[in-house]
């Protein structure tokens, strides 16, 4: 024992030991490996309610026993590690920390005031990080709680504890910053840019060859505007200080209408542009109740899987999160039991059914004109596109490879990182994902808007050349909706 205390002494003072809560090994189980050259402590209670968490096929279950057996792994490579010495985390991380791990292996009982009881979890932890502050063997290294729940963090804060979030996987602290996926034109950006400027016209879009010092800036597919040129243009590539420019349809005119829906604002044209573009793959759009994420989303997916057949179906998904009293066990098929947190689809899709049905109305088509015949033109639409809609749950998506399928993840704000990447990675040719979310509605525990799925992933693919992102600004829903998210 002596012997890891002169270890521990002799380590460099700079570095710091980091204590995990058992909701960051469930929140992120690759976590030991997110510390770098620091040192990561796991208490024997964090290993009892990991234990406690396992049973079950949710992703909290899954994350529980995947952390268990990383840590396992690790001390069955070594048969003669001494566990108080700590395990080397270099090899397992394959360079990415160089700290190591350690496992209570001990009775180590702080004092805690009276008014924490010792029965409970988050107490025996805070404990644990007491005994180790006042422990020689943690001389002059800071200790640190790691926690995602808050009020863990008060309350070791109250008691001198020092505590932190995980941060590993928070894009940002201020989501005011968040890619919006577009940006408008300097008014002299012409000026600078017009020397040895070339364009040509491809079908009814124009392609403009720029080059100039504002060029390093713009990113690929970011949408661009000029409102004193009249353009609205999208970025196709970015070279130094040159860039290609492509103006874009104009989905706001009623001959570019998708499915009888025609952008009302810049951000839906710009929308739609993207949902329509065969050469992307990958189309995130973020914004506040109303702004038409959905309806957007629906209409293009409509037309390019029953008119053009670019899709071979529409698979829509989301997480199912409450956001008051769970309604408990649902009988039925997988498309029963997701029913009930299918709403959004539902109601967009009675507005497409609608717009559909009036575009037959225009013809006597073989139902009529009469109230009986359009009533049928529409039961027939609405059936056609549901025929070609599947609703499926998160539950079931490991190991699935999606083949020139269009899916819609709605409601991707409640996704954590690790959930977005098993999702999209089951992208096969030929498919688009299109994730909907609004940052301000939240309701999975632990997550922020800086540590959201939807957040990491429009910040990691941000210029990449087969994704796009806009974010929606303008709602569109009723005057009602607007003011609501206004003043409440």
């Amino acid at each position: 024992m002596a012997a890891t205390v002169k270890q521990r002494r002799t380590a460099k003072s700079k570095t710091k030991v980091f204590v995990l809560d058992t909701n960051v090994l469930m929140h992120d189980p690759n976590c030991l490996f997110r510390f770098e050259e620091h040192d990561v402590f796991i208490p024997m209670m964090t290993l009892e309610e990991l234990d406690n968490h396992k049973k079950g096929q949710t992703e909290v279950a899954r994350n529980a026993r995947q952390a268990t057996r990383l840590i396992d792994q690790m001390l069955e490579a070594d048969d003669a590690i001494d566990i108080a010495a700590g395990v080397s985390l270099t090899e397992p991380s394959k360079g990415l920390a160089s700290g190591r791990l350690f496992l209570q292996a001990e009775n180590m009982a702080g004092t805690l005031p009276d008014s924490l009881p010792k029965g409970k979890g988050d107490h025996q932890i805070l404990s644990v990080i007491i005994h180790m502050k006042d422990n020689e063997a943690y001389e002059g290294r800071q200790v640190i709680l790691v926690t995602k729940d808050l009020n863990m963090r008060i309350k070791a804060r109250t008691i001198g504890v020092t505590a932190q979030d995980y941060l590993s996987d928070k894009v940002l602290e201020d989501t005011d910053l968040l890619y919006s996926g577009m940006t408008e034109l300097a008014p002299d950006f012409w000026e600078q840019h017009s020397e040895g400027m070339q364009s040509k016209k491809e079908g009814a879009k124009i392609i403009y060859r720029v080059s100039g010092p504002l060029c390093p800036s713009l990113l690929v597919n970011q949408l661009v505007w000029s409102d004193e040129f009249q353009l609205d243009a999208l970025v196709r590539e970015v070279s130094g200080r040159r860039a290609t420019i492509e103006t874009l349809t104009d989905y706001t005119h009623q001959k570019h209408a998708i499915w009888g829906i025609m952008a009302r604002n810049r951000e839906q044209n710009f929308a739609l542009n993207l949902l329509m573009d065969p050469n992307i793959d990958f189309v995130t759009l973020v914004g506040q109740a109303g702004t038409g994420k959905t309806l957007l989303t629906l209409a293009a997916g409509l037309v390019q899987t029953l008119e053009s057949n670019q899709y071979s179906e529409i698979i829509m998904t989301r997480v199912t999160v409450p956001v008051g009293e769970d309604i408990g066990f649902l009988p039925g098929t997988e498309e029963d039991k997701m029913a009930p947190w299918m709403g959004a689809l539902e109601d967009n899709l009675d507005v497409l059914g609608c717009d559909a049905g009036e575009e037959h109305e225009k013809d006597d088509g073989i139902y009529g004109k009469t109230a009986l015949g359009r009533e049928a033109s529409r039961a027939a639409t609405r059936d056609m596109m549901r025929l070609r809609i599947k609703v499926r749950s998160l539950n079931f998506m490991r190991g699935r490879t999606f083949l020139k399928k269009y899916v819609i993840i709605d409601e991707a704000q409640n996704l954590t990182p690790k959930q977005m990447k098993t999702l999209i990675t089951r992208a096969g040719p030929g498919t688009k994902i299109v994730c909907l979310g609004n940052l301000a509605q939240i309701d999975t525990p632990y997550l922020t808007e800086g540590s959201s799925g939807l957040t990491y992933v429009v910040d990691r693919f941000k210029g990449w050349e087969n994704g796009g992102h806009v974010i929606l600004k303008r709602g569109e829903r009723s005057r009602l909706a607007d003011h609501a998210n206004d003043v409440l």
